[in-house]
């Protein structure tokens, strides 16, 4: 009887490091610094969401199991499901402080999951009508843009943009070299230590962050 709980246990403690890989919440972690650090919206972390809700999936599937490691077990799955809405809230925030600007721009709107873009795309058309009835449909029309401030401007200077010129904290997780950043900032860095934590210009650091070899703080 006692070899076979034994046995239970050291089974649901494999299955346990299946159910909340350790790699999986560190990247969530990591992946949720990263955002909160960054001016702009970053890559979605697709596969690590889709990841994460298998583990939940199997772990609403568990059943027989000692009813402490389950308890213990469902507090590190609470604390992951936060951290996961935390990450996807702080997109959601980007997504409407920069709307106009990210629907405008590829590079910006192929980071956003589907979801996202379908979001995105909805807020954009709500802003839009909000604007045209309370206020653009009441100036001339050289000036009813939602984009520009007059029909002389040549770019869209009413869309925020994130800055990219601003300054952020960071660690290399390797040594990087400067063929590691862009050639046109090679002036401006030339290397990182690894751990060292750096105050740096962000669009310095772009490329090696995008390449996950920086972490934001």
């Amino acid at each position: 009887m006692d070899s076979g709980t034994g046995e239970g246990s050291t089974s649901f403690t494999d299955d346990y490091e299946t159910f909340i890989s350790t790699t999986d919440v560190d990247l969530l972690k990591r992946a949720w610094r990263n955002e909160k650090a960054a001016p702009e919206i970053l890559q979605y972390e697709a596969a690590l969401r889709s990841s994460l809700q298998e583990q939940n999936v199997e772990a609403s599937e568990a059943d027989g199991e000692d009813p402490l490691t389950m308890s213990l077990y469902q507090m590190d799955l609470d604390r992951t499901q936060f951290l996961l809405r935390s990450y996807l809230r702080v997109r959601l925030q980007k997504i409407e402080k920069y709307i106009f600007h990210i629907l405008k721009t590829d590079e910006s709107l192929n980071r956003l999951s589907d979801e996202e873009q379908t979001f995105a795309a909805s807020c954009g058309d709500d802003l839009r009508a909000h604007l045209k009835e309370t206020v653009l449909s009441k100036l001339p029309t050289d000036y009813n843009s939602e984009l520009k401030q007059s029909a002389a401007s040549e770019e869209d200077d009413m869309v925020p943009a994130p800055r990219l010129d601003s300054f952020v904290i960071c660690k290399a997780r390797q040594y990087i070299s400067g063929l590691d950043f862009e050639p046109e900032y090679s002036h401006e860095i030339t290397e990182m230590e690894r751990d060292l934590l750096t105050f740096v210009c962000y669009k310095f650091i772009k490329k090696p962050l995008e390449n996950g070899k920086i972490d934001l703080v």
